[in-house]
């Protein structure tokens, strides 16, 4: 895939401007399976989750044999309760890695044939049936496919575009969630249980997503794509920790993604296309949820990288400018990061976003105040410096920056860091006057 500069994929607060992206949070697994205090959080330290305790924690080994493969897609595919908490369990545990751990046996599980798709239809299984993965009011909908269901239908196009949702997967017929004994039962702990299927499911895709051997093969894998897209898609019904992992396991994936691919001749499965999975990003953008809407900030800064993804973001340019500006004025310094890391990748590769965020109502005031506070990780004040910076470079810009000259004089002589930065910025700003107002001020052309 031919890519923008890797220096600018970092977003803010990634250590350095040449540094690799890095990835949310941590992958699922670590602690001890019988806690059940677990979830996946955005950045805190995870544990295993509650959906572990459906089963006994396994002792195995860090790697798999060919047979242990065969043995875990099969497990995953037969729907038996006690088969599914084996390898929802086993994948857990192999899916996550510490930090600074090496396994020299580790091999990449997704390209284990056949395992990831066989993780992706366990949640959505259960998303057939539990409509929104909620319990509430989807009752009697729920009611109404689990009736289906229990006579032996297996869930198909038609079905579930009743219930808003267009699969068109040759699931196994799912009337093994119901029929024998050990299988998950059509009350409110069986639904409970499906419930933690589906969340165990996803924290594995996430967990899946931090592995470097995995990215290039989750990345151009439509099937899995599409379910992480739609999950945030319906992100005002999810379960919660759904949504979380599913934006994680995007925002891991984001350098190497082409949203090309939905419009590819590769197998859909959902029917997602280009503009539904920006609608998607947008719509958590706008979210009220910290954690969301800086995931999604984040996001929308690793897949401008790509130049083939800016025809697809570039129509919803102006909310997403306004959205990232509204994120500069909170008081959490994560969403002033996200929001800064998004802009100075946006800027760095796109002039209409250098003409429109230096008119964008507060743009400029803003990102002075990050610098001027300053925000407590100096990365994220050098890049709001270096968007000024950018910003000035070009023509039609000046006039607008000109009201902030001031500001950028004190900056100049009271902060050292980014001296530098401001020399530069009044130095084009006002010795390449463009109009009679820039002329009376050229003075900061003279010995910079």
């Amino acid at each position: 895939m031919q890519k923008r500069e890797q220096s600018k994929v970092g977003g803010a607060g990634s250590g350095s401007a040449s540094a690799p992206p890095g990835k949310r949070g941590r992958p699922i697994g670590s602690g001890n399976l019988n806690n059940a205090s677990g979830g996946s959080g955005s950045g805190a330290d995870a544990i295993a989750p509650a959906s572990l305790l459906l089963g006994p924690s396994l002792q195995i080994h860090n790697s798999l044999s060919d047979q242990n493969n065969k043995r875990i897609v099969l497990a995953l595919q037969s729907g038996l309760k006690s088969e599914l908490t084996w390898a929802l369990n086993t994948l857990t545990l192999l899916s996550f890695k510490e930090k600074e751990e090496v396994r020299r046996d580790a091999i990449p599980l997704a390209k284990i044939p056949g395992l990831l798709d066989a993780v992706l239809q366990i949640g959505e299984i259960v998303r057939c049936k539990l409509c929104c993965f909620g319990f509430g009011s989807e009752y009697e909908a729920l009611d109404q496919d689990e009736a289906h269901l229990h006579h032996g239908l297996a869930p198909s196009a038609s079905s579930t575009t009743s219930l808003g949702r267009k699969n068109s997967i040759n699931h196994h017929p799912s009337e093994w969630w119901f029929d024998e004994d050990g299988l998950f039962n059509l009350d409110e702990e069986g639904r409970a249980e499906k419930q933690q299927c589906a969340v165990a499911a996803s924290n594995i895709i996430r967990n899946f997503s931090f592995m470097p051997e995995n990215e290039i093969i989750m990345a151009q894998h439509r099937h899995c794509l599409e379910t992480v897209f739609q999950c945030i898609e319906d992100h005002s019904t999810e379960d919660e920790e759904l949504v979380t992992n599913a934006l994680e396991t995007i925002v891991n994936l984001a350098p190497l993604l082409d949203l090309r691919i939905f419009s590819s001749s590769k197998p859909s499965y959902i029917k997602l296309n280009e503009k539904r999975a920006v609608q998607a990003i947008m719509g958590i953008l706008g979210s009220s949820v910290k954690a969301w809407h800086c995931a999604a900030a984040e996001l929308l800064g690793r897949l401008i990288i790509n130049p083939d993804n800016e025809p697809f973001l570039l129509p919803f340019a102006p909310q997403i400018y306004k959205r990232l500006v509204d994120l500069l004025s909170l008081p959490a310094i994560d969403a002033q990061a996200a929001a800064v890391g998004a802009l100075y990748n946006l800027s760095e590769v796109s002039m209409d976003c250098r003409l429109k965020l230096a008119s964008e109502r507060w743009a400029v005031d803003r990102l002075l105040k990050v610098i001027k506070a300053p925000h407590p990780v100096p990365e994220v004040c050098r890049k709001a410096a270096m968007i000024l910076e950018s910003l000035v470079s070009e023509p039609q810009n000046r006039a607008l920056l000109l009201a902030f000259e001031n500001a950028f004089a004190d900056i100049l002589f009271s902060d050292g860091k980014y001296s530098d930065n401001f020399a530069r910025i009044l130095y084009e700003l006002t010795s390449r006057p463009n109009s009679k107002v820039g002329a009376a001020h050229g003075i900061w052309g003279v010995g910079v």
